[in-house]
């Protein structure tokens, strides 16, 4: 026996059986470990679709994450008083799907009073007041389903035995999501692989009449969601890349041929010839005016489909570097753009993080363009972290002069929609340049302007489009501590407090009523609660973190995943297999590990090289997870109710992703002291006297 079966024997840990007699033929270490990939699969898949059909949620999809986490909290609570298994699950799963599919939410452009998070103006479907609460009610009840088919096996084994297979399912179930997203599979494939493991699951396979039941109850309304997700799959001209949900569709407008680019519902791009773009929209060709040297080697980061690198080449550059975060709208500009840009051979693509691109590249540009950056979606995992964050913030932008060549420019565009974000991106520039740029704006209602700033003020032509000065009330510019660039104030805005208010309380009336008597048994693991909102604040700030120095693709988001469960896994080997300092010892390193990411912030470390950078990132990111997951597997191990227990640390998860956007207001290093608060808190909420104490 390991070290730690040995513990639970001499302790003679009282285990709950499952209330009903589960005739699934794998045993619960396989059923385990079956059961937590379903579970983490079925997460990011919701996650996924259901932001691609409802823009809202491209915007909020930490909402989709809080209501799973929920969702697996009330489930742990029901496992051991379930008198059936869980047949709501797949069909809520159902009504979910059939929901979204008749009524998706397509936005076009539009913006709140406090923080812009639309690209248009009109939407069509219900409003975000009735999508973002169904969402995310029925994302916690399908989510609930298999967290009790996983808090069945936590009573049927030792505890830290028990956390080990879980987090082996967790991984696998992320590793397969990520491996379906390289693959580019649609949602099609994502709803196959939930309906085999639920069938291994919940349909017998010895008694014929029950097995007849189960499959009913289970296979039937998930054979319905596969032929929704079919139809959806095989739309003409679709295609699902790591981000979006991307659809093209051809036409020709003045004898011109254009392609519309259409991501998750929005309107995103159009492939048009360079000669054309230039002749309907001129402003395109304004950063080529403004700079007083014809750029040679240029660098265009939001590359897209590449009408902007076939201006660039159009307007004499020699090279063209082209940087694109989606692998899918680089794929569609070499096989559909009317100009063939990417087949030229002074055009080389990246597919990469542009700022990243910048921190990783020592070669200098006469002209470094950002191109319509505007991602429509955030990093999963972080509630106000875009896609394209990272790239507007004042140490951006001095990324982008460090890389130019002397009597270089840099250069942006886009419809940015309001007069104090232009200024706001103005002031940035003069700030990051010692000069001031120029700024041009285009049209009123959607307020698309061209900012350019050469290196010094000799490098650039402004005339009459000079930079005047920013309003009294502009925002100062946005920092990689706190990159919202679209958010006009220093609070959280007020869409955000009331939605989160109503998750609370949801939260507090779902546990009431679903837990029974939940509160009483969650009790004495008052300090799990707390760890586990300690530990959501950590990986927020470790996916945070791991954006800006390594990019916000999607290859660096599952590498932190992953990595952040193989750490907690390490906890627990370490745990189960070695005998482990005392809590108080732990407690301490786990302050010292905070203290150590405090001291050193992210800015620090992108000064050093990729290896140096990758070795120091990860052992001050991993040293407080480590350390607070030895603290959980050790308080954990002497739990009387293993699911209880348990469920108090996820619902501690899901307040810590509500806290979470305190960022907003305090910055990304500043979760870094409410973790440390939430920890010390735990410290002081620790029984006093354990059996366990290795």
């Amino acid at each position: 026996m390991t070290n730690q079966e040995q513990v639970d024997t001499v302790r003679k840990v009282p285990r709950t059986p499952a209330s009903s007699p589960w005739h699934s033929p794998p045993g619960p270490r396989r059923r385990l470990v079956i059961a937590s990939a379903l579970m983490l699969f079925l997460e990011l898949a919701l996650i996924r679709w259901t932001g691609s059909n409802v823009v809202h949620l491209s915007y909020f999809s930490n909402f989709v994450l809080l209501g799973s986490f929920l969702g697996i909290g009330v489930g742990f609570l029901r496992a051991t008083r379930a008198r059936r298994l869980p047949f709501y699950s797949p069909i809520a799963l159902l009504l979910l799907v059939a929901f979204v599919a008749w009524k998706p939410v397509a936005v076009d452009r539009g913006t709140d009073s406090g923080v812009i998070y639309f690209t248009s103006l009109d939407t069509t479907g219900p409003s975000a007041h009735v999508v973002l609460p169904i969402v995310f009610l029925a994302a916690a009840i399908v989510l609930a389903g298999p967290a009790e088919l996983v808090g069945r096996c936590f009573a049927e084994l030792p505890r830290l035995t028990a956390y080990r297979f879980d987090l082996i399912g967790s991984i696998t179930g992320i590793l397969a999501f990520t491996a379906l997203s390289f693959l580019g599979a649609p949602p099609v494939w994502w709803s196959l692989i939930v309906l085999i493991l639920f069938a291994v699951l919940m349909v017998p396979q010895q008694r014929a009449a029950a097995s007849g039941i189960a499959a009913a109850l289970v296979v039937t309304p998930l054979l319905i969601v596969v032929g929704v997700l079919f139809q959806e799959s095989t739309q003409d001209d679709l295609r699902w890349s790591p981000y979006y949900k991307v659809l093209t569709e051809a036409s020709t407008v003045r004898d011109t041929p254009v392609l519309t680019i259409t991501v998750n519902g929005v309107p995103h791009q159009q492939a048009i010839p360079a000669a054309r773009r230039l002749d309907w929209e001129p402003q395109y060709g304004l950063p080529y005016q403004r700079i007083a040297n014809q750029p040679k080697n240029a660098l265009i980061v939001g590359a897209g489909s590449g009408t902007d690198v076939a201006i660039a080449l159009q307007k004499g550059a020699q090279h063209v570097d082209a940087v694109e975060i989606d692998p899918s709208l680089l794929e569609i500009g070499r096989t559909k753009h009317p100009d063939r840009p990417y087949a030229d051979p002074c055009v080389t693509t990246h597919v990469d993080d542009g700022r990243a691109f910048l921190s990783r590249t020592d070669k200098k540009y006469d002209l470094i363009l950002f191109a319509l950056p505007d991602s429509l979606t955030l990093v999963n995992g972080a509630s106000s972290l875009r896609l394209e964050s990272y790239l507007f913030t004042q140490q951006a932008f001095e990324s982008a002069r460090d890389h130019l060549n002397p009597g270089g420019a840099f250069a942006m565009y886009n419809y940015y929609r309001e007069a104090w974000l232009i200024d706001r991106l103005a002031s940035t520039a003069n700030k990051a340049f010692g000069h001031g740029p120029c700024v041009d704006k285009v049209g009123d209602a959607l307020q698309q302007a061209v900012v350019t700033v050469g290196l010094t003020s000799a490098d650039q032509t402004c005339g009459t489009t000079a930079w005047t000065g920013a309003a009294a009330d502009t925002p100062p510019p946005a920092t990689d501590n706190r990159p919202f660039l679209y958010l006009f104030t220093d609070r959280i805005p007020a869409l955000y407090l009331v939605t989160l208010s109503l998750i609370l309380m949801a939260g507090i009336v779902a546990v009431g009523i679903a837990g029974g008597g939940s509160y009483r048994r969650m009790r004495p693991y008052a300090d799990l609660f707390l760890l586990g909102v300690g530990f959501m604040l950590l990986q927020t700030k470790s996916i945070t973190s791991f954006a800006l120095l390594f990019g916000t693709t999607w290859v660096v988001n599952a590498i932190v995943f992953t990595g952040v469960l193989l750490a907690v896994l390490a906890a627990v080997e370490v745990t189960r297999r070695f005998r482990t300092p005392p809590m108080k010892v732990m407690f301490a390193v786990l302050f010292a590990g905070l203290a150590v990411s405090w001291v050193f912030p992210d800015s620090w470390f992108l000064a050093m090289p990729l290896p140096l950078r990758i070795v120091a990132a990860v052992t001050v990111a991993f040293l407080p997870i480590f350390a607070a997951n030895v603290i959980f597997a050790k308080r954990f191990s002497d739990t009387a109710d293993g699911t209880a227990g348990f469920g108090a640390n996820l619902l501690g998860a899901m307040v810590g992703g509500c806290l979470e956007y305190l960022g907003l207001m305090i910055g990304f290093d500043g979760l870094l002291i409410i973790a440390a608060l939430a920890y010390a808190a735990a410290f002081l909420l620790r029984p006093r006297s354990t059996v366990l104490t290795t």
